[in-house]
């Protein structure tokens, strides 16, 4: 694993949220991400992350998400959301065409701009999510 802090071989709270809508890039990202050692939960939808937060949140380590989506809610939705109840988790954004600012994201963010590097990506990931170490 690439400097993902575990407890008993599993990351604590190690789980990162990935919503995309293209489902291409959604497996790839999640591929990328499971290589360096992440445990990622994928959806297509933020209506469908919230539903899965809804039952899972305390495993949710942090959320990467698109901004423009299909759907009731898009990515800055989402965000916002999940922001003012957890607000100690982290939120990665990712956008070919808009900002967290021009969406309205209301919290503090990580951003990357489409189409990213791979090294650029899993970089703004690592310093964005700092699972913690249990004793």
């Amino acid at each position: 694993m690439s400097g993902v802090p575990t407890a008993g071989g599993h990351p604590t709270g190690g789980l990162i949220l990935v919503v995309e809508d293209d489902p291409l890039i959604l497996e790839f990202l999640c591929e990328i991400l499971q290589e360096e050692g992440f445990q990622v939960e994928p959806h297509v939808s933020a209506d469908a992350a919230v539903v899965y937060l809804e039952e899972h949140a305390p495993e949710v380590g942090m959320l990467l998400t698109d901004i423009t989506m299909p759907g009731t809610l898009n990515g800055a939705d989402l965000a916002n959301q999940f922001g003012d109840r957890w607000p100690d988790k982290p939120i990665m954004i990712m956008s070919g065409f808009e900002t967290p600012d021009s969406s309205g994201v209301r919290h503090p963010v990580s951003f990357i701009k489409k189409p990213w590097a791979i090294g650029s990506l899993l970089d703004c990931v690592t310093s964005t999510f700092k699972p913690t170490r249990l004793n």
